[in-house]
């Protein structure tokens, strides 16, 4: 999980299972040299962008919340399931699915995980078959 901290001290946090992306303006090729084709493009059905900050994924249940002895007072931890998405990814995502926001006078995309069709990651080694 990332947060942002603005220039004026504030911090954005991105929560559940959302991930925040400073987009990629204009061109139908991504900036990794993938190509969007026109249908895409033109009609804004995808968009791509790099992921700066992610929430902490979905929350699961804490299998320790069905204990015998559900009157003992202890502390539980919050568990989640982790996200696919890390700060750094180029992600290519459902522009229906997203809201824009201004922080600091730049604008940034809240897209949900289920949204993000396709991650690229930098340092990771093709599959042989590729």
């Amino acid at each position: 999980m990332a947060d942002m901290r603005g220039e004026n001290g504030k911090e954005l946090h991105v929560v559940g299972d959302r991930v925040l992306i400073a987009v990629d303006e204009g061109d139908e090729r991504t900036k990794v040299g993938l190509y969007l084709p026109a249908t895409a493009v033109e009609g804004q059905q995808v968009q791509s962008g790099r992921i700066v900050a992610t929430g902490p994924g979905d929350p699961v249940v804490d299998p320790s919340a069905f204990d015998s002895e559900p009157w003992r007072a202890g502390e539980r931890t919050p568990r989640h399931r982790p996200m696919q998405a890390q700060v750094g990814d180029q992600a290519i995502f459902f522009r229906k699915a997203a809201v824009e926001i201004t922080f600091e006078d730049r604008k940034y995309l809240v897209v949900p995980h289920a949204a993000i069709l396709v991650l690229l990651r930098d340092g990771l080694p093709l599959p042989p078959s590729w």
